[in-house]
């Protein structure tokens, strides 16, 4: 019996990447699976409505069980539509991995209005909007007892800020904040929320420019194949992680790390209202040999 036996997943940008290699895993660990993929461009344009199909096939063609979703996660009521039809198919849902995702890289001072709408708007709400439409079902069930699952995908590109991705970097940290609340919000209803940062050779890696784009052997992106992400996806959707939630977990290659909450390192205090340059001198004083840049964390 496969690890996730019996379990019902909706898997957002699942046509390929690493969204397709957790639908193909998930459904052969006994998981039923409805893949969703618009399929647009890396920028979020146009449109291959046959790629989650495909995934869908491949999998009930080595007797797995899945169906495909053209639903767009930036819409509400789509979003909405797309978790109803999980429920209505299967009976059911456990878990929602929210990887779907697009790239308008730019650096800060070039950077379109456009092009932070629209990352925001496939990032981070469509995170919200899958994820409120699973919480109220989950919430109407009033299970304590469940096994539940939010798994949201986030990225290094927040957690370290890249330079070239404002926009993207700021949905991620976005989607961690959301995951932290709906993991405050939803464990009285047997809901975990957790949060992966993956590295993997996928099209969004190939997006980089040439001058920034680190060079790496065959063997080396082949540790880094987006199969090597889901083993960490796969533990937070079983039910042995009813204990693990608000977490961010990161997953790249053979390796699975557990980032720290953020936590104060330093702390200045005053015995009386604040004076500048009091404020000023403690500050400095303290708090300069420990800062550090998120490069560098």
């Amino acid at each position: 019996m496969g690890h996730l036996e019996g379990r019902v997943v909706v898997v957002t940008g699942a046509g390929r990447g690493i969204g397709a290699a957790v639908a193909k895993v998930f459904a052969a660990e006994g998981a039923k699976v409805l893949v969703n993929d618009l399929g647009v461009a890396l920028d979020g344009t146009g449109a291959d409505t046959a790629l989650s199909q495909q995934v869908a096939n491949e999998i009930n063609d080595a007797g797995g069980e899945a169906i495909a979703s053209i639903d767009d996660v930036s819409d509400y009521d789509r979003a909405e539509q797309m978790i109803r039809t999980a429920i209505d198919k299967f009976g059911k849902l456990d878990v929602l991995v929210n990887v779907a995702g697009i790239l308008r890289d730019k650096m800060i001072f070039n950077m379109t209005e456009e092009d932070w709408d629209s990352v925001i708007r496939v990032h981070l709400k469509g995170t919200f909007n899958t994820t409120k439409h699973a919480s109220v079902y989950w919430r109407e069930l009033r299970d304590d007892t469940a096994h539940h699952r939010i798994i949201n995908f986030v990225s290094g590109s927040g957690l370290h800020g890249a330079a070239g991705q404002p926009n993207y970097a700021a949905a991620k940290m976005g989607i961690v904040g959301l995951t932290y609340s709906c993991a405050n919000a939803l464990g009285r209803y047997g809901v975990t929320a957790n949060a992966i940062s993956p590295g993997a050779a996928t099209r969004m890696g190939g997006s980089v420019p040439e001058d920034r784009r680190i060079e790496r052997s065959a063997r080396e992106m082949a540790i880094r194949a987006p199969e090597n992400v889901v083993p960490a996806v796969a533990f937070l959707a079983s039910e042995r992680s009813d204990w693990c939630t608000g977490q961010v977990l990161q997953a790249s290659g053979h390796r699975i790390s557990l980032y720290s909450h953020f936590e104060v390192v330093r702390q200045v205090n005053t015995t009386g209202p604040w004076q500048l340059d009091e404020a000023f001198e403690l500050i400095e004083e303290s708090f300069k040999s420990a800062a550090r840049s998120p490069a560098q964390h």
